[in-house]
């Protein structure tokens, strides 16, 4: 640890400067992207499971068919091509639990007028009964037809799920809708600077900012009615649970009026089971009382749950209501409370929790409420990326020698100033024998400048989070893990990145060295500032 400590002193050692610019100097411009809502259905393998062979003491049989739901974000790359990421989570059948991240690559070509032609592969990994999925390695090419219009798509296609390593999968047919966003940025090479507002004939400025709100929620869930676990792997041997489940968690909220916003969240379960729950969600909310301190809002939301509870379905909504308090025009202090319940299935919890958010004006110089105009725009930088993850040794409960897991990574960097960021990272294996495992964490980052004529920078990490699933022998989940690494600058928003570090968890057994590949895109957010 003393090493990776040395490391993060040295790089936040070089100092930072700062110039008076205005928006002449701001070089901005738009990214096309849309959220893809997409339904899967997929055929099971004709299995029962034998509990104590050869006798058999208990037998429990595969439900014949399950549902994916699949939460996509698609970047365009130009008219015709798109890339993206995307998490898809268990909604039928009796896989409750089953999640995926993987990354996304394809084409849409025009047939005639509004309808296209649309294909794309994923590949990722995750899973949910690893004798299903073994390593859990995902492919899902596919491809059918879209109908577009200016504020909406929705398309069906035909594809081929394919969990390469194992025996879940095969060809289905899937239902999307899509809703088409844009972020209005800059280049990563003005990030981290105030720009003057001053008067500009720029169309890009026309549109007012968009209100934003990211949120790092704790959740305790009070489990009811017939809740029950998952017996430790017997699920004819379950028992109720009546003990406190704890949950850590990120959401994401974008305003679409004044009181309206769309969110998306994720949450994974710390204490209360053996790691491996988690839910990801997606809904609207309404503040219907709002002050300059106080604000009431209630929401919907619609998603997938499980792991580590009795087999069910997944599919699962979860109504909240709340109270913000604002400490300052940025920062606040969030106490909610909600009902979280599976869809015609048993587990059912009362909710209660706090958060801590920040709230932010982003992509134009005017306030949408108040039509006030910024005195000045904040560039912050953010990095998205995505990696290869390689775990050496990594302790599995069920197996004698401890294995190798290859997992891919979706990465963001919030930077707070030229020299330190936030760093959030969610994890899922695809390769190793422990399909199913995931992780997130989240932690704090230095960056030295760049030198090598500016081809290359240094980075450390120190991060913390939870992890677990796939048979990870993870304890309730808890882990800690430093790293320290070097990028090499394609150019000003474009990198390779490698890096390596150990990962160990508080309460199991893991503490694994690993090696990190990524490629990261770095951008500059737009703030407004009053």
């Amino acid at each position: 640890m003393k090493k990776y400590a040395l490391i993060f002193t040295l790089i936040a050692s070089i100092n930072s400067f700062s110039q008076e610019l205005n928006l002449d100097n701001l070089k901005t411009f738009s990214l096309n992207n849309n959220i893809r809502l997409n339904h899967i259905f997929i055929n099971q393998p004709d299995i029962t499971y034998c509990y104590n062979p050869p006798e058999c003491t208990s037998t429990y049989t595969l439900k014949p068919k399950m549902g994916l739901l699949g939460f996509n974000y698609n970047i365009s790359l130009n008219d015709w091509l798109y890339t993206g990421a995307g998490f898809h989570g268990a909604s039928i059948g009796d896989q409750g639990g089953l999640f995926t991240l993987g990354v996304n690559l394809g084409v849409k070509l025009p047939i005639y007028k509004n309808l296209f032609f649309d294909a794309n592969i994923h590949f990722g990994g995750g899973g949910g009964f690893r004798s299903l999925v073994n390593g859990g390695a995902i492919v899902y090419p596919s491809a059918g037809l879209k109908y577009s219009t200016k504020h909406f798509a929705f398309g069906a296609q035909y594809g081929m799920v394919d969990f390469t390593n194992g025996i879940q999968g095969g060809d289905n047919f899937s239902f999307f809708v899509e809703i088409p966003t844009s972020i209005k940025a800059a280049s990563y090479a003005n990030s981290n600077k105030k720009y003057e507002v001053i008067e500009t004939d720029d169309v890009f400025w026309e549109k007012p900012a968009s209100k934003t709100v990211q949120l790092i929620k704790f959740d305790f869930f009070f489990p009811r009615g017939e809740t029950r676990n998952d017996g430790l792997g017997n699920f004819n041997n379950t028992t109720p649970i009546t003990q406190t489940l704890q949950l850590i968690g990120f959401e994401y909220q974008r305003y679409v009026d004044r009181n309206t916003f769309l969110y998306a969240h994720v949450d994974t379960m710390y204490k209360g089971l053996r790691s491996g729950f988690m839910d990801v969600f997606v809904g609207i909310g309404n503040n219907f009382i709002e002050t300059e301190y106080v604000n009431l809002y209630a929401k919907m939301g619609i998603g997938a749950a499980g792991g580590r509870i009795f087999p069910e379905n997944g599919l699962t909504m979860y109504p909240s209501a709340g109270l913000d308090i604002k400490f300052s025009e940025h920062f606040g202090l969030s106490l909610h409370g909600g009902y979280h319940r599976s869809i015609g299935a048993t587990f059912e919890a009362l909710t209660a929790g706090v958060g801590f958010k920040y709230l932010g004006l982003n992509g134009g110089h005017t306030d949408p409420n108040s039509g006030e105009k910024a005195k000045y725009i904040k560039t912050q930088g953010i990095s998205i990326g995505v990696q290869n993850q390689t775990y050496f040794k990594v302790a599995i409960l069920d197996r004698a020698k401890d294995p190798d897991l290859q997992q891919i990574a979706l990465k963001i960097n919030y930077d707070i100033n030229r020299r330190f960021y936030v760093a959030a990272e969610t994890s899922f294996a695809y390769d190793g024998g422990a399909g199913g495992y995931a992780h997130g964490i989240f932690g704090l980052g230095v960056k030295s400048n760049r030198f090598a004529q500016g081809y290359f920078s240094l980075f450390a990490e120190a991060a913390a989070g939870v992890a677990g699933g796939g048979g990870v022998d993870s304890g309730e989940g808890l882990l800690l893990r430093p790293t320290a690494g070097i990028n090499y600058h394609v150019n000003d928003n474009l990198n390779f990145n490698i890096s390596g570090g150990q990962i160990k968890s508080v309460f199991g057994n893991v503490n694994s060295t690993n090696i990190n590949v990524g490629l990261t895109y770095s951008l500059s957010i737009l703030n407004l500032k009053k």
